[in-house]
């Protein structure tokens, strides 16, 4: 990727955090660990929401003249575009002008999260690619003799989270390359089990669409999917995969992906989020 050059600028990495599962964070610190490495900015910086550091006071203490806040955030949410935007002092719109902020002679970005870009279809399918060749059996399925499957949340309050899931299934499917894709939900329709009735063929791999590896992808979507729930606590407290790959399930083999937060390509997506922010105030 062409990388503009950024070294007056400073990058913050935005997560959700939470004060109840440390794992939660660890993407934001995996993500701003390889871009310090790169020495694209000036600086790199992670930052929270709900646990420290926290981006407001992170946001203060830089004194770049640039700042590009990146959320890494599934979809275009309440949190994401509504509450700590306005923590923040942007008042979002559809212009792109109101994702810049002015603070003396600082020029803040307030990026779009980084679940919504189109090219999170790479993330998506590395994932879906690296957990069937790393647990073959007896040999690794070809694309063509798997159905994929996104899990998302889904939320009735709001049409935005499953939105970006059905627009990464559409991008992928216009890709020709596995046998099927499908959406399914933790809270909507179609639900997690569904996949055993939509998928045609025999192998199925399911990948989290979610950023941090937290308790819904470790214990409550194994769970969902037919493992049973003692069996998925009693590795969880082993430190153990609560599911192994693949698993056979009502007559389908089953693998499981990690959550993408943690796929080394996301750096690409975030650096493709900073470039879009910066040519929209070269546009202004």
């Amino acid at each position: 990727m062409d990388v503009p050059d950024y070294s007056d600028a400073a990058l913050v990495l935005l997560g959700h955090g939470s004060t109840q599962n440390a794992d939660s964070c660890a993407p934001v610190y995996q993500h701003a660990a390889e871009l310090r490495r790169r020495k694209i900015f000036g600086d790199v910086r992670e930052a929270f929401w709900k646990q420290e550091p926290q981006v407001k006071s992170v946001r203060a203490s830089i004194s770049a003249s640039r700042v590009f806040i990146v959320p890494l955030f599934i979809s275009e949410g309440y949190f994401s575009e509504e509450v700590i935007p306005r923590e923040l002092g942007f008042v979002l719109s559809e212009s792109p002008r109101s994702r810049i902020t002015l603070h003396g002679k600082q020029v803040t970005h307030y990026c779009k999260p980084i679940g919504t870009h189109d090219s999170m279809t790479d993330v998506l399918l590395a994932r879906a690619r690296e957990v069937v060749e790393t647990f073959p059996f007896p040999r690794a399925p070809k694309p063509k003799d798997l159905t994929l499957f996104i899990a998302g949340h889904g939320t009735g309050r709001s049409d935005n989270s499953r939105k970006a899931i059905e627009r990464q299934v559409e991008l992928i499917r216009a890709r020709n390359l596995y046998a099927a894709v499908h959406a399914i939900f933790m809270e909507e329709e179609p639900q997690i089990d569904a996949c055993y009735l939509l998928a045609r063929t025999r192998n199925l791999v399911v990948v989290p669409f979610f950023i941090s590896d937290g308790l819904h992808c470790r214990e409550d979507i194994p769970v969902l999917l037919g493992e049973p729930e003692r069996i998925v606590k009693e590795r969880l407290a082993a430190g153990q995969p609560t599911w192994r790959n693949p698993t056979e399930r009502r007559g389908k083999l089953v693998w499981y992906a990690p959550a993408i937060g943690t796929e080394p390509g996301l750096a690409e997506v975030i650096l493709a989020r900073v470039k879009e922010a910066s040519a929209a105030e070269a546009r202004d």
